[in-house]
């Protein structure tokens, strides 16, 4: 039997602000730790299970290229909150 959640103001606040902003369940169910059903039937409760109609659109990026190794961006991104996180990309080439 799955194990009863004890919502909060603050999660439904979440869930509020980011279905606002246009965000995939897929992102909120991973910001919120919780799975993609559940947080769905939430936010059905909420009265917030479709995106406003001003939501922006989610970014469609598949035609991007890819970044090439240590990009500043990519790099930035994997390393956010680590102990990494102001260290720069050193090629294998720099190391020897």
């Amino acid at each position: 039997m799955p194990r009863k959640i004890v919502w909060t103001e603050g999660q439904d606040t979440q869930i509020r602000r980011l279905r606002t902003e246009g965000a995939s369940w897929d992102v909120i169910a991973q910001v919120l730790g919780l799975a993609r059903c559940t947080l769905i039937e939430r936010a059905r409760i909420l009265g917030v299970e479709q995106p406003p109609a001003h939501a922006a659109a989610a970014l469609d990026e598949s035609d991007r290229a890819p970044l090439p190794a240590g990009h500043a961006e990519s790099w930035a991104a994997i390393n956010r909150g680590t102990s990494l996180e102001d260290a720069r990309f050193q090629t294998p080439d720099a190391i020897r």
